[in-house]
């Protein structure tokens, strides 16, 4: 079909054109056809294989009776030896068609609304600024949706150069996942599309072409190398403070990924508000480490080492004292905790803006990006190849009066049970997972009383102290938790992909908010549950000495306790390992896999001659970005969010993490997509979908379960209420609150099973120690009501109870006059979306108006007694209503 040549020149002599024909066929590190004038718009490769040969032959066949120019490389070509490349070159015919198909907004004039967008003060941000034809790469100009009938309507300087490549390889892919792969005479519905040729292998990659190396620009001055100012301006590591370029990102990859890289910027923008709120609150508690009057009772001799506390395991612990816990109690003190309702409600307010303002930036994104109109587009046009062809069925659409696939709705209620069972099939293994994490902590907590009671790491004079069993089971628990995360995550990922496939979703939009449900419900519960479990669950039901609450009844693994401090430090040491273990593991998936990959899969060509590496080859030997390479990028920061969202009140540092994570995580997403993975297909996007309504859920869950933490997990409220109500008014402060908060039992009425056995008590404990201590408001035993709660018991619930709707009122009263004070779209957008609307309008009367003149100006027919002017003197309105 094809003239294969391959002509070998000596040293790196250029290329020279003439008539349009490359003399040095050496230099194949081209984005064009072998004329030199026809651009490769996508490629396809496939190994010698009999069995497929029929159906890349019928399939080749058919894209180019679609009107498509293809061209092959022979595998003698490819530096394996065995591969075939097929590369595709879309004519304008075929691109003026299909973009009058899907509706491509293309320009018919320049903006003439003129831009007030400067701050005042603008020079401070100019070390952050990149050079202008990098922010700006194109002008900007009005748009509508391209008419192959009106096509002199638009601004066509060049039809070569018309569509950008990122439409024409949207636009060819849209052809390839239509087109049948046997012939027409017998086509089956099913047996079309080339996502369907990928799986059974008759191809082995499909993909578009990047425009030059990243690390230099394109020999071929018709290339625009904006791969090249991509990786110099916006994925090197030096760039970490520079703004990012969101149009020349929108403008090479398109739109979707465009808004995923414009949303993880403004969230990590908006990080820093977070980070410095919360840095000053942990600043404020270690100033004021030393004010700390109740872990001065703690740690003092006369009173904590005074205080001999009851056995928190059966048999394996023995008693202890008091000053045991001197150190986590220094950790959260009452000055620290009284800034923390203040750092909530800025906090949540904070998560509020955010998503306000982003609202905002996502509308001015929509008007500047042509993605106004787009949502209707996408849910008529953009029906998935999966869903046409397993569609047997076919009924009227009411809108467009065509015949349509559908789903019978039968068939979707079976398919949506068995998904919905599926789903809770897996969270349900997550929860037996978790149970077993907790099952665990019980079981090893005595195992490491009784081990670390002697140990050496007691003598280290710096942590030694530090190494208790409480923090020994925390630690080991994270981290089996955290391994258990990972190996279910990617167990999941694979059932999740299963089972929206199966629903069948009518459009790529349905199909990706599918996912995106399932996914997060599932993650959700993976990440969340062991911190959920620490601060609503851990050391609430634990019954008190004599009465021991137990797991499975009455086994040996007794409910775990909290330290007299809280489980707050517990809560901080559980996020800080699963939050910092996912990024630091995140970082090296993203990164290193794709990286040792392609090092492995390029290691034969690296050895050939610069000029003999084909462009073909060379992102061929890149990873696939694959449809759900983006989904995972989400999920991750959505994840994230959760985390300084949901239990910030429990770690003021966590946006402070985030943030210095998302420096990185920007420019590390930049870096592989320009480097290691093969150009993605560009694909449009008004927002970021279903994300932005799980973030809404997160904002609105995160006030309750924050206010939970400060109320029922850290100390604050029975502090309070002790120096408020126990204490008297010269006083008011916190002196005899550990006392308070200890309850009395008797030694002797121990049973035999709770008590230590021989040799675990310490030396310092004898017979004529009669009581031991507790945490909790109970009765002493020579009370008439000995064991039962306290009334300062119902009077710090009450307290709880009384902060939790408080609490929640007033955030929720700040977060919905936030949102109602700031308007989704701005109302400069607002007007320039109506001035461009006017415009199209006019315009296009204006050409309908210029195009009858000409056609009644031709006319040699003299029966015609209308005159050219009745049309155009009618009133200008009175037209615009009638097209409107």
């Amino acid at each position: 079909m094809f003239c294969l040549i391959r002509s070998q020149m000596p040293g790196n002599q250029s290329s020279h054109r003439i008539m349009g024909i490359f003399l040095d066929f050496s230099l194949k590190d081209s984005v064009f056809f072998r004329d030199g004038l026809r651009r490769i718009d996508f490629v396809l490769s496939y190994v010698d294989d009999k069995d497929g040969e029929r159906k890349q032959r019928v399939y080749e066949s058919n894209l180019e009776n679609v009107g498509l120019e293809l061209e092959t490389e022979d595998k003698t070509e490819s530096e394996d030896g065995k591969t075939y490349f097929v590369k595709i070159h879309a004519p304008w015919e075929v691109l003026a068609t299909y973009a009058d198909v899907l509706k491509i907004k293309v320009p018919f004039k320049a903006n003439d609304i003129p831009d007030n967008s400067e701050m005042p003060m603008n020079w401070l941000s100019t070390p952050f600024r990149l050079p202008e034809h990098i922010m700006h790469p194109e002008p900007d100009y009005f748009t509508a949706p391209f008419n192959k009938s009106k096509s002199d309507f638009f601004l066509i300087d060049n039809k070569d150069t018309f569509f950008p490549p990122s439409t024409r390889n949207r636009i060819v892919y849209y052809i390839l996942s239509r087109c049948y792969y046997i012939s027409n005479e017998c086509a089956e519905k099913d047996k079309k599309g080339i996502k369907r040729l990928l799986n059974n292998g008759t191809y082995s990659a499909a993909f578009a072409l990047h425009d030059c190396r990243y690390w230099k620009k394109s020999r071929d001055a018709n290339c625009e190398s904006e791969r090249f100012n991509l990786y110099k301006y916006w994925a090197g590591f030096g760039s970490f403070f520079k703004e990012q370029p969101l149009n020349l990102i929108r403008k090479y990859y398109g739109e979707k990924i465009g808004i995923y890289f414009a949303w993880l910027g403004f969230y990590t923008e908006m990080l820093l508000f977070a980070a410095i709120v919360g840095t000053i609150c942990f600043v404020y508690g270690v100033l004021t480490y030393d004010k700390n009057e109740w872990s001065e009772e703690i740690c003092s001799e006369k009173i904590g080492g005074e205080i001999v506390m009851c056995p928190l395991c059966d048999k394996k612990c023995g008693y202890w004292k008091l000053n045991a816990t001197c150190n986590s109690s220094w950790v959260k003190h009452p000055e620290a905790e009284s800034i923390e309702y203040l750092h909530l409600v800025v906090g949540c307010s904070t998560v509020t803006l955010f998503l306000e303002f982003w609202k905002r930036r996502q509308a001015r994104l929509e008007y500047e990006w042509d993605l106004v109109d787009f949502e209707e587009e996408q849910q008529q046009l953009q029906l998935r190849p999966e869903y046409e062809t397993k569609c047997t069925n076919r009924k009227l659409n009411r809108i467009t009066q065509e015949m349509e696939p559908y789903l019978p709705i039968t068939t979707q209620c079976a398919r949506t049970c068995l998904s919905g069972a599926t789903v809770l099939f897996w969270i349900s293994l997550i929860i037996a997972c978790i149970i077993g994490v907790i099952a665990y902590r019980l079981a090893v907590y005595a195992a490491f009383a009784s081990i670390m009671k002697d140990s050496p790491t007691t003598n280290l004079q710096v942590v030694g102290h530090l190494i208790t069993p409480q923090l020994a089971t925390s630690v080991t628990a994270s981290c089996i938790n955290f391994i258990i995360i990972m190996i279910l995550n990617l167990m999941y990922e694979r059932v999740a992909v299963w089972i929206t496939d199966m629903e069948i979703p009518k459009t790529h939009l349905e199909y990706e908010n599918k996912l995106t449900v399932k996914m997060f419900l599932f993650q959700f519960v993976n990440y969340y549950s062991s911190c959920f479990y620490v601060a609503f669950f851990k050391g609430k039901f634990v019954g008190h000495p004599g009465d021991y609450a137990y797991m499975f009844g009455k086994t040996k693994l007794r409910n775990e306790e909290c330290d007299p401090g809280g489980c707050l430090i517990e809560l901080t040491t559980q996020l800080v390992i699963v939050m910092t273990g996912k990024q630091v593991w995140g970082n090296i998936q993203e990164a290193l896999v794709p990286w040792l990959m392609n090092w492995w899969g390029s290691r034969k060509a690296r050895s050939h001659p610069e000029t003999l590496y084909s462009r073909w080859e060379q992102d061929h030997d890149l990873q696939g970005f694959g449809q759900l390479g983006l989904f995972y990028e989400y999920l991750e920061m959505v994840i994230q969010f959760g985390f300084i969202t949901l239990f910030v009140a429990s770690f003021p540092l966590a946006p402070l993490m985030a943030l210095m994570n998302n420096i990185i995580e920007v420019r590390v997403d930049a870096w592989k997509l320009t480097t290691q993975f093969r150009r993605p297909v560009a694909a449009k996007a008004h927002s970021i979908g279903a994300w932005q309504e799980i973030l809404n859920g997160m904002a609105v869950l995160s006030v309750v379960t924050n206010a939970f933490i400060v109320a029922f997990t850290s100390d604050m409220i029975p502090r309070l209420v002790y120096m408020y109500a126990y204490q008297s008014k010269e006083e008011m402060s916190m002196k005899g609150y550990i006392n308070s908060s200890l309850s009395v039992f008797n030694i002797s009425e121990i049973p035999l099973a709770n008590r230590p056995e021989d040799g675990e008590n310490p030396l310092w404990f004898n017979n004529s120690i009669t009581t031991c201590r507790y945490r909790d408001y109970r009765y002493p035993p020579d009370h008439e009501k000995r064991y039962t709660h306290t009334m300062q018991f119902w009077h710090i619930l009450a307290a709880k109870l009384a902060f939790i709707i408080i609490m929640e009122h007033v955030v929720f009263v700040v977060k919905f006059f936030v949102a109602w004070m700031i308007p989704d779209v701005p109302s400069d957008v607002r007007a320039r979306v109506k001035r461009e609307r006017y415009l199209v309008q006019e315009y296009l009367h204006n050409y309908e108006v210029e195009k009858l003149k000409i056609q009644l100006s031709q006319n040699s027919h003299n029966d015609c007694n209308c005159t050219p002017m009745i049309y155009p003197s009618l009133p200008k309105h009175e037209v615009l209503s009638e097209c409107l």
